[in-house]
């Protein structure tokens, strides 16, 4: 039996808009709707006039959509291409809208300037009939001004680039300006990127804004003589951050490696070995849980810079981050949410003893692991039993204190238990040198002044190891071989790492991480499978007996010829049966 150019329609096609085509190859199905199919008769329809749908060949475009509108001549010539995006057919002649990476062009085809001889295939049938709004074409024309004072492309030429087998889910505006069928189901979006960039303009500024943003940070670096380098994504030690880590298996070396949390370890090895500043914009993977502002893939900003202190580099941030804002939105003013956040330098300074001090009254100095223990569940914070005394102060400091802090505001001096690669505070024993920077109560920065006692360094992570062996799974590797760059020597440093993609949040107004990334990390597509019970009837039958003849299964199921087609119709829009037709033989198998 073959299936080639087989084609079954449902029953009441008009009502139901879905067809099933038989395809020539592994026995599959497609289930395509109304359009889709047109629309590939009209791919086929083009080949047989002779034009390829697709052509290899190269599109030589000289002016872009924003050029043409800001360098306009009456009558110059221009080469242009885009994706055709409406279309007002009036007969002999149509306006249209060519979009491209920049913006929107307005086209005018004229029947008689397309075709100037008898032959008017090229505009009655390729343009009018098989062309399809989404499809990619390229344009040869000249510029003019309508008479409504549009500036216009009469077009000479046009050229098919690529056909579009699947509509666009365009807007659709009324008399009344009520916009219908928007793309703005964020699942969809999120799916669907592409589909999104091309129907939202907007959500592209925000991508462009992005890449602005490390083009200025890579700038006010590179202006400060720091290098930028690149270290290692498959690592033997997960080290640098206290996370839990993505592993793999090398299959040549016969050894486990982890994906990146942190490249801070590495950078600092570049900094024994004599660079005085280095950055890196490091892909980071953490296996972890996914909310609005966390993805397991991440990019961050980290930068080491020899003979500095927290003290320097919270200085440095001020004047960083004020740079970026004023080269991302031209103003250190961005709006977020109901806030406004204002990145001018300087920022306040307030310790982590202080802020909770004063948003819980408790003051964590001096006290005991199982004081701070009784303390955070007198909070109502949930606790365990594998939490240290860092990992319990950072529990009360992040649901009693973080959501405080709306403007730029560095928290200060953490307990060394809380930063096991960073300095003992000069003044009190008890602390680190460190800083965050929160803004609208979320961490952006982190930095240290960074730890470079070898043997200090050594106990630190010993007490990891104990705090691991108590079943923490975020507590940080021993990194043997760091430890032994440390003991070669490295001088004074501060560090710093940026979450990028938080700090794109705040200065595109985007409370969901999703938003900044291209294509976020997303659970499986759902494939619904549930089906009414008349549904799942015809397939126990098919179960006891597979390939049965249509008429005599349908004979079985005892069903109403409404009930019979609803079924058919369920069964085969969730692939689980397939009618095999040849001749008048119609039977019906499981998938």
């Amino acid at each position: 039996m073959t299936e080639a150019k087989v084609l079954f329609a449902l029953k009441n096609f008009q009502t139901f808009k879905l067809i099933v085509i038989f395809a020539p190859f592994k026995n599959s199905i497609m289930q395509l709707s109304e359009q889709e199919i047109i629309r590939r008769e009209k791919l086929n329809t083009l080949r047989e006039l002779g034009i390829n749908p697709y052509p290899a060949n190269l599109f030589p475009v000289n002016h872009t959509s924003k050029q043409v509108k800001e360098h306009f001549e009456e009558g110059k010539k221009v080469i242009v291409a885009g994706r055709l995006m409406s279309v007002r057919d009036q007969g002999k002649a149509s306006f249209a809208e060519l979009q491209d990476s920049e913006g929107r062009l307005q086209l005018y085809f004229n029947r008689d300037v397309i075709c100037p001889n008898e032959d008017k295939t090229m505009y009655n049938t390729v343009f009018r009939k098989l062309t399809d709004l989404g499809d990619f074409i390229g344009v040869e024309g000249e510029l003019f001004t309508t008479q409504v004072g549009a500036k216009c492309v009469r077009v000479e030429n046009f050229t098919f680039l690529s056909k579009t087998l699947r509509p666009l889910p365009l807007p659709k505006t009324d008399a009344e300006g009520n916009t219908y069928d928007e793309f703005v189901d964020p699942e969809l979006r999120y799916r669907m990127r592409y589909v999104d960039l091309v129907v939202n303009p907007h959500v592209k500024e925000v991508f462009i804004k992005r890449t602005k943003l490390f083009h200025a940070m890579r700038t006010f670096f590179n202006n400060a003589g720091y290098m930028e380098v690149e270290t290692p994504i498959l690592q033997s030690i997960p080290g640098g951050a206290s996370a839990r880590p993505f592993i793999t298996h090398h299959n040549s070396l016969d050894i486990p490696l982890y994906m990146r949390i942190a490249n801070e370890l590495y950078l600092k090895r570049l900094i024994v070995g004599g660079f005085e500043g280095v950055y890196e914009f490091s892909k980071n993977f953490r296996n972890e849980g996914m909310d609005r502002t966390h993805n397991p893939e991440f990019t961050a900003m980290e930068i080491y810079v020899a003979y500095k202190d927290y003290n320097w580099m919270m200085e440095f941030t001020e004047k960083l981050l004020e740079y970026c804002a004023l080269q991302v939105n031209g103003t250190t003013e961005a709006v977020f949410g109901e806030h406004k956040v204002n990145f001018k330098a300087p920022y306040a300074r307030v310790s982590m003893t202080d802020a909770i001090k004063q948003f819980t009254g408790f003051d964590i100095s001096g006290k005991t692991e199982a004081e701070l223990y009784e303390a955070a569940k007198s909070m109502g914070i949930e606790v365990d039993g594998s939490m240290g005394k860092g990992k319990l102060i950072d529990e009360i400091f992040g649901a009693k204190c973080e959501g405080n802090f709306i403007q730029p505001t560095f928290i200060t001096d953490y307990p060394k238990e809380m930063s096991p690669l960073c300095k003992t505070h000069r003044d009190n024993p008890d602390l680190t040198e460190r800083f965050e920077l929160m803004v609208c109560g979320k961490e952006i920065a982190n930095a240290y002044s960074e730890l470079n006692d070898p043997i200090d360094q050594r106990e630190r992570f010993e007490a990891q190891l104990a705090l691991s062996e108590r079943g923490d799974d975020e507590a940080m590797f021993i990194d043997q071989d760091f430890l032994r760059a440390l003991e070669y020597g490295m001088p004074p440093t501060s560090g710093l790492g940026i979450g990028m993609d938080r700090l794109i949040m705040f200065l595109t107004n985007n409370p969901s991480i999703q938003e900044v990334l291209f294509f976020p990390q997303m659970k499986p597509e759902a494939k619904p499978l549930a089906i009414s019970e008349e549904a799942k009837a015809i397939v126990a039958m098919l179960k006891t007996e597979n390939n049965q003849a249509l008429a005599t299964l349908k004979e079985k199921s005892g069903l109403s010829g409404k009930k019979w087609d609803a079924s058919m119709k369920e069964l085969s829009k969730h692939a689980l049966i397939k009618v095999m037709v040849e001749g008048d033989n119609k039977t019906v198998v499981l998938n």
